[in-house]
C-alpha cells in the first residue's frame, strides 16, 4: 500500500496550490463545527492554514466559511499525521509538488479517499449506561471495548460509540446469554476479517490498475481513479453483505438445524419419527393423488 499512501499525501499537500477555494456546493461550516466534525481543534485547523496546509475559508462578511473540501483536507492531514508523517515534511514536499497535479481532479479523489463510504451518527454514552445495557460486566470490559474500537473514549467517564448498530447487535447477544467478553471476542474477530477483506479489494485495485499508471499518476489516472473509488465502494459493500447473508444461512442449516433437529427427535418420543414434511406436502414415496 505503499505507492498508495504515498499517492495520497501528494493530493493532500496539492490542494494546497488551489485559489485558496474551496470546492462549491456541499455543506459549510465555521471553523468550532469543522474542528469538531474533523475530530481536531480550533488551533490545529489553525495552524494548518498559517503553515499553507490548508486553504484559508470564504469570507462571507467578517466570518470565515469553511466546505467539504476543508474537512476531506483536515481527515486527511489527521491519517498522514497518524502515519508518522510531521508537518514540516508536508510543508517540504508540498513545495517539491507546485504546478504538480490537476487540482480538481486531485480534490475529487482526495474526497474519494477520506470520506466514509457509510455515514455513521456517533452518539455519548456513560458508564453507568453501559452498565445498564450490559451488565456488571461492562464495567471491568470497557478497556477492551475501546481497544476493540467498539468504544473511544470522550472524556471522563464517556464513550463515543461510533457506530451505535454494533452496539445494539452486543446488547442482542448479551441479552441472549452470551458473554460479553465472548461477543467482544467476535468483534475483534470481525474488525480482523473485515480487514482481509478491504485489503483484498483495494489491493487489487492498486496492483492491477494503479501501479500500471507509473509515479507519478497523470492527472488522467487520478480523475480516473477518483471515479473507481466512488463507484467500488458501496458495490463491494453489497458483494460482502450478499456473500455474507448467503454464508449466514449455510452456518445456521448446518450448525443449528441439527440442534433442531435432535430436539424434535426427542419431542417425538421413542420408536416415532419426527414430522419431517411440513403440511400440504407429502412425504416422498407417498401417492398425492387422492382415493
Amino acid at each position: 500500500m505503499v505507492l498508495l499512501r504515498s499517492h495520497c499525501a501528494m493530493y493532500h499537500w496539492t490542494m494546497a496550490l488551489s485559489t485558496g477555494q474551496g470546492a462549491d456546493g456541499g455543506k459549510r461550516y465555521r471553523i468550532d463545527e469543522l474542528a469538531r466534525v474533523a475530530g481536531t481543534t480550533v488551533r490545529n485547523v489553525r495552524a494548518y492554514q498559517d503553515r499553507g496546509l490548508l486553504p484559508p475559508p470564504r469570507r462571507t462578511g467578517r466570518a470565515g466559511v469553511y466546505s467539504d473540501a476543508h474537512l476531506a483536507r483536515l481527515r486527511l492531514v489527521g491519517s498522514l499525521l497518524e502515519r508518522g508523517y510531521t508537518l514540516a515534511n508536508i510543508g517540504e514536499l508540498l513545495s517539491a509538488w507546485e504546478g504538480g497535479q490537476d487540482v480538481a481532479a486531485v480534490l475529487g479523489l482526495e474526497a474519494a479517499l477520506v470520506t466514509p463510504a457509510v455515514p455513521r451518527a456517533p452518539s455519548i454514552v456513560d458508564a453507568g449506561e453501559l452498565a445498564d445495557a450490559f451488565g456488571a460486566d461492562a464495567t471491568g470490559l470497557l478497556a477492551e471495548a475501546v481497544a476493540v474500537g467498539v468504544l473511544e473514549p470522550a472524556g471522563p467517564g464517556r464513550y463515543r460509540v461510533a457506530d451505535p448498530l454494533v452496539l445494539d447487535v452486543g446488547r442482542l447477544l448479551v441479552a441472549s446469554g452470551v458473554p460479553l467478553a465472548a461477543v467482544l471476542g467476535a468483534a475483534r474477530t470481525l474488525r480482523t476479517e473485515v480487514a482481509v477483506l478491504a485489503r483484498l479489494f483495494v489491493g487489487v485495485v492498486e496492483e492491477q490498475v494503479v501501479e500500471p499508471m507509473g509515479d507519478p499518476m497523470p492527472a488522467e489516472g487520478v480523475r480516473a481513479l477518483a471515479d473507481l473509488v466512488a463507484a467500488l465502494r458501496p458495490l463491494a459493500s453489497q458483494v460482502v453483505a450478499t456473500e455474507l447473508a448467503l454464508a449466514m444461512d449455510d452456518e445456521i442449516r448446518r450448525r443449528l438445524g441439527d440442534h433442531l433437529a435432535r430436539r424434535a427427535a426427542r419431542d417425538a418420543g421413542p420408536g416415532r419419527e419426527p414430522d419431517a414434511a411440513p403440511r400440504g406436502e407429502p412425504d416422498a414415496g407417498e401417492d398425492p393423488r387422492p382415493e
